[in-house]
């Protein structure tokens, strides 16, 4: 610091309960905030005390409170407390507990209407002060003389409001803080409802007083804020006259600067901004009354889409992908475009049935002639039959051994077998072969199921037409077709 600057020599020091007071330095002592001192009292004796200001911050808080700086009532300090000192304090604030029950006990016995909230002994033990609340004057010559007899001390009596008695026993407030009173507010302003209304709260009384039972001193640090944005707001006074009815302001948000309004007997509330409700209010002044409350909507023009910026709509090559993927029809080949298969091998049968001469090539008398004008008869049945499953037959029970039906195999067998066989064809293979184990003699040429000539035209397309029936046309991957089954 420069060799001549002075400091300020008023100092403030804080006591028990948040009680300050200004004080003169005019020792110069070094003091540092929080520095325990000892002052003069205000009547006899001394007192123990904090510091809680210096500087020229002192001289702003004084300027505050409006406090002269040359004021008589301004106490000097008298040096920095002692060991001994603080020890004598701390033992003189130990019975202030026990005072205060025994004085409220003296208070009931003389049914006084008053409220002792604390009690301050001075540091010295010479004299005690008593804070009090009441509604009226309350009468406490009695009382006083009663304490000063019991403790030996002199009693002073200072009433004090709900605020600053709150403030002195301290507590925790609903914004979940301690309380402002008791930490850091020292000069307390009147607060209304006003404010409150100002604020748009409800005005409940158990919601906007505090442990003080006053209105809360939180109402009055936003209000300037408050009115500053209230400006902007257009005060309706009476309800606003559309066509569709008139509107009755119901809510105002302030700080988003919306209004709330309903037709009387409707429940259904309409957000308007305020710039709306101003025109509104200069349209009703002109005697001009709105089609609807709201603001007109303006039709905004469409952007176009991003697929009809871009050349080609994707959704239609989604649809053209789509229409492309029909189900292949597969094609039918016909029996002279199938692949030769590999001739089936014969399975012997129970009665094997009257082979044509076409149908045997080791046999005497067969000829390619024959063969050749067989096969075209042969694919010329193919075509009509049905192929695969269907070609199966259902009722194996009415069909002989051979695919075909017993009426027409019979019938078959008894015109093939009425006809005289021609000259030179080979007898039947049936006739020469031994009777089975069974003694069943075998049957005649005319008498089997398919049973006809062998060297007939019409029985060796009947042999061919049954076999093929079987092999080649119900199953097409393991038999051959019209020609080639035959053969086989």
């Amino acid at each position: 610091m420069p060799s001549d600057f002075k400091e300020f020599d008023l100092v403030e020091v804080r006591f028990k309960g948040g009680r300050k007071d200004f004080f003169r330095n005019q020792s110069r002592l070094p003091l540092i905030t929080g520095d325990a001192v000892v002052v003069e009292a205000a009547g006899n004796g001394w007192h123990l005390g904090h510091v809680s200001l210096k500087g020229e911050l002192v001289r702003l808080q004084m300027k505050k409170k409006k406090v002269p700086l040359d004021s008589k009532d301004i106490r000097p300090i008298l040096r920095v407390a002692t060991d001994q000192d603080a020890e004598r304090w701390q033992a003189v604030r130990d019975l202030e507990t026990g005072t205060m029950f025994r004085a409220r006990a003296v208070v009931e016995e003389l049914r006084l209407k008053m409220k002792l909230s604390d009690v301050e002994y001075q540091a010295d033990r010479t004299r005690a002060t008593f804070f009090y609340s009441a509604d009226d004057r309350v009468d406490f010559r009695d009382l006083i003389k009663r304490l000063a007899d019991e403790f030996r001390v002199r009693v002073e009596m200072r009433q004090i409001s709900l605020r600053h008695e709150a403030g002195r026993l301290g507590g925790i407030g609903s914004c979940g803080r301690e309380l402002c009173c008791s930490t850091w507010l020292s000069d307390f302003k009147s607060v209304s409802t006003t404010a409150a209304r100002y604020q748009n709260l409800s005005l409940n009384p158990a919601k906007l007083s505090g442990q003080c039972g006053r209105l809360k001193c939180c109402l009055n640090y936003e209000l300037d804020t408050y009115l500053d944005a209230l400006k902007d707001i257009p005060q309706v006074q009476r309800p606003l006259l559309t066509e569709k009815g008139e509107y009755v302001l119901q809510k105002t948000d302030i700080f988003k600067r919306k209004m709330w309004f309903a037709v009387r007997g409707d429940n259904n509330w309409v957000v308007v901004p305020a710039e709306r409700v101003r025109e509104v209010l200069e349209l009703n002044k002109r005697g001009e009354k709105p089609e609807t409350l709201l603001v007109p909507v303006r039709e905004e023009e469409k952007e176009p889409e991003v697929t009809a910026i871009v050349e080609g709509s994707l959704e239609r090559l989604d649809d053209k992908i789509k229409a492309s993927k029909r189900p292949k029809r597969t094609k039918k080949k016909r029996p002279d475009e199938l692949p030769a298969a590999a001739p089936a091998p014969v399975r012997p049968s129970r009665s094997a049935p009257a082979r044509s001469s076409a149908s045997a090539p080791d046999a005497p008398g067969a000829t390619p002639e024959g063969e050749a004008a067989a096969s075209p008869a042969d694919g010329a049945e193919e075509r009509a039959r049905p192929r695969g499953a269907a070609a199966r037959p259902l009722n194996r029970r009415g069909r002989g051994r051979n695919g075909e039906s017993r009426s027409e195999g019979r019938g078959e067998g008894r015109r093939a077998g009425s006809r005289a066989p021609e000259a030179g064809s080979a007898p039947a293979p049936d006739a020469a072969r031994p009777p089975r184990e069974g003694g069943r003699p075998p049957r005649n040429a005319g008498d089997t199921p398919g049973g006809a000539s062998r060297t007939g035209a019409e029985g060796g397309g009947e042999g061919r037409r049954s076999r093929s029936g079987r092999r080649g046309s119900g199953r097409p991957g393991r038999g051959g077709s019209g020609a080639e089954g035959a053969a086989s």
